[in-house]
Parts: structure tokens; sequence; C-alpha cells
């Protein structure tokens, strides 16, 4: 079965290469380090300081694995790739919307799932908020079922 691609911004795409990075030339070695340094305290069928090493070394091997899947079937999101409409909401744009009830404002950047950082006003563009605002311009409302209910955004601005 094929993996689904991956959309990310440029600067997901660099926080991503740069955390594999790190990982795979320092997080690997102190892992190794701390699993030979915990083989040294003797038998390993109670040796707790071996258990935590080798639990941390599958962490970080599973983030590495984790990562090359993304990047391997990461589509960059480039913002010179732009035909001009930045009124449109996409993966990438920055939008500000505001709650018809409260009139409370909220400014979110839609970006892919591996970028999604809620409460730093990233929001994925397959969460219910991100699929709602995709496509939709300014002036536009939406209504979204959120967890507390239902949700009533109108857009204010679009830009990238």
């Amino acid at each position: 079965m094929a993996e689904k691609q991956v959309p990310l911004t440029r600067e997901g795409l660099q926080k991503l290469e740069a955390e594999l990075d790190y990982l795979i030339r320092v997080r690997r070695r102190e892992v190794a380090e701390r699993i030979k340094e915990a083989l040294g305290f003797g038998d390993i069928s109670e040796n707790s300081e071996y258990d935590d090493a080798k639990n941390e070394q599958a962490q970080v091997e599973a983030r590495i694995a984790k990562i090359r899947s993304i990047l391997r079937n990461a589509v960059l999101i480039d913002d010179d790739d732009d035909d001009g409409d930045t009124t449109q909401v996409r993966v990438g744009s920055t939008v500000v919307v505001k709650e018809l009830g409260s009139g409370k404002e909220w400014t979110y950047k839609v970006v892919g799932s591996a970028e999604a950082d809620p409460s730093n006003r990233r929001i994925s563009n397959e969460s219910p908020v991100g699929r709602a605002l995709l496509g939709k311009t300014i002036g536009d409302q939406v209504a979204v079922t959120v967890p507390a209910g239902v949700l009533n955004l109108e857009i204010i601005d679009v830009y990238k």
C-alpha cells in the first residue's frame, strides 16, 4: 500500500531534517554509550539502567524511522508556487478567524499533520477546523463540530 503524501512547509522540512540529523549524530551515540555503561553493571536480567537505555534506544530509532517516512513522502508547500490567489485558504496559509458568538479572533497557520502544533496555533489540514477552512475565502463562514460543540467562524483574513 502506498504511503500518503505529507504536506510540509519549508520551515517544517528544515526542522525535521535538523531533528533527524541530531537523532542520528548525537542521540544514537548517547544512547549507545548508556547501553555500554549499563552493561558494565553486570547481569542484564536485573539491570534497570540497561532496560531504560534499551527503551530509549527503541524510542530514538522509532522517531528516526518516522521522520524518514515523513521526509520520503513529503510534498513541499512552497509560497513561490502560489498562483497569486492569497485569499483562499490552503495548506501553508495563515488565517485570521472570528468566532461569531463571542467575537474572539484567532490566527492559525494551516499546516500538514506532521507540523501541527495547536498550542502554537499551527493546525493540521486534517483537523476539523483545518478541513473546514480549506478552500474558503475572506468573508466565508464555516460551522465546525469540535468536542466542545459547534464553532461558528468567519474568515477575516488570509495570507501566506
